[in-house]
């Protein structure tokens, strides 16, 4: 796929978004009892459901617990019917593993683990449908049920996923701009001390563009931690109803 075709000379995209827009964010807390957390979130149509439990004992070899802070688990996988093409493997693979490790080094930037040690906090995530930004919604939709599960985070940690192409950049990318060549690169910011957690870029890209690029990420990521905080405010204003 062109370049020219992802960005149309209106300066439209492939799905009727202008450049900086951002897809749709709907998010639900506390949709499981039986964990700490849960949250399920929709960004365009990728969908993610988070489940957080914890702090709790160390589970397994005592030898990996640390005196001074929590240790994070992190787990990520595909549901079987998320893509066009069924995954034999929803978890496991070489992808998955990667994803993981990405979600655990974000979490470890967000979450106050100090406060909690010898201790152990379980974070899975989980895509029920992908159509881009994988990692971005797995950020969104797990901070949300972190705050759900009621661990405090030096913020929220937002991600969002850009491209670039034809000297512009494209927030929050669908699945049909990630597979048409476009130099992508996704970025988790804590938003109010504008501290990055995590970059992760797979594809090539010129220096003189890497700045620019970075810029337009966190000025998503800064456009979903507002989403975001009115879908907590929301929750909580739901809760003390119910309980009054």
């Amino acid at each position: 796929m062109a370049g020219l075709e992802l960005l149309s000379d209106q300066g439209y995209r492939l799905d009727g978004r202008k450049a900086t827009e951002l897809r749709k964010v709907q998010a639900r807390m506390g949709v499981f009892a039986q964990a700490d957390g849960s949250a399920y979130l929709e960004q365009g149509n990728t969908k993610a459901l988070a489940v957080v439990y914890g702090p709790h004992e160390i589970r397994g070899s005592r030898s990996r617990a640390l005196h001074d802070r929590a240790v994070i688990n992190c787990q990520y996988s595909m549901a079987t019917f998320s893509t066009a093409e069924r995954k034999r493997r929803p978890h496991g693979d070489r992808k998955s593993t990667e994803m993981s490790l990405h979600l655990k080094q974000t979490f470890e930037a967000a979450v106050l683990t100090e406060l909690y040690p010898r201790s152990q906090i379980d974070i899975y995530v989980k895509i029920l449908q992908s159509d881009g930004g994988n990692y971005s919604v797995c950020v969104n939709a797990a901070t949300l049920a972190v705050i759900d599960a009621g661990i405090p985070m030096r913020d929220y940690v937002c991600a969002c996923t850009v491209g670039f192409v034809d000297e512009t950049s494209l927030a929050d990318l669908c699945y049909a701009e990630e597979s048409g060549g476009v130099s992508s690169l996704a970025l988790a910011l804590l938003p109010r001390g504008g501290q990055i957690a995590l970059v992760q870029m797979d594809a090539r890209l010129h220096q003189d563009h890497l700045d620019t690029l970075i810029e337009a990420a966190m000025t998503a990521c800064k456009g979903v931690s507002k989403v975001l905080d009115q879908v907590v405010r929301q929750h909580l204003q739901e809760a003390s109803t119910l309980q009054e």
